[in-house]
């Protein structure tokens, strides 16, 4: 097998799990506070934009990353790999709790173990890897730029979204846990 028909099925394998997460994980009204603001919605709009965006501009760019016909392509899988292990972590690790749409449940507690004792919000890290490693594949800046920049600008507003609804439901308790945890980025964000 090569390393693209990898890249092919690992991403398969993400897309049925991001289907599964929605499927399975969303939350309806009556199941517990629903404060999504449309930002389940946005998200995906904007992911599905930049990954034709990109899909179009990788066939009229040409590969200008350094390692393009090298180490490059085997990066962008090890990229893939372990952002998927984080991303699916992240969601064991919240467990019950956690839902596609930005929802808090009856008797829901904030949860700072495990990956969320690095960052806030590590299912969302675990996709921004995810987006960096289909950057790395495309082997060309440009595209890195489409298919990082447009899908983090969306999950920062959904961030700020789902942080609204946290402030709200635990109050001094998610205050103490901002200022001892970075949002998206260990020790930066």
């Amino acid at each position: 097998m090569s390393l693209e028909q990898v890249f092919n099925a690992l991403t398969f394998v993400w897309l049925v799990g991001e289907v599964l997460i929605a499927l399975l994980t969303t939350r309806r009204p009556g199941e517990g506070k629903v404060q999504d603001r449309g930002t389940q919605i946005l998200l995906w709009v904007v992911i599905i934009a930049s990954f034709r965006i990109d899909g179009w501009m990788h066939d009229h760019f040409t590969p200008d990353m350094p390692g393009s016909h090298s180490w490059l392509r085997p990066v962008a899988v090890a990229v893939l790999v372990f952002g998927l292990a984080f991303r699916a972590l992240a969601v064991f690790n919240l467990g019950k709790a956690f839902s596609a749409n930005v929802t808090l449940r009856e008797g829901q507690q904030l949860q700072r173990s495990g990956l969320y004792a690095i960052v806030r919000h590590p299912s969302y890290l675990g996709l921004e890897i995810i987006f960096l490693s289909f950057g790395l594949h495309s082997r060309t800046w440009v595209c890195l730029a489409v298919v990082l920049v447009l899908p983090t600008l969306a999950l920062m507003y959904r961030i700020h979204v789902e942080e609204k609804a946290l402030r709200a439901a635990f109050g001094a308790e998610y205050e103490d846990y901002s200022r001892t945890t970075k949002r998206l980025i260990p020790g930066i964000y």
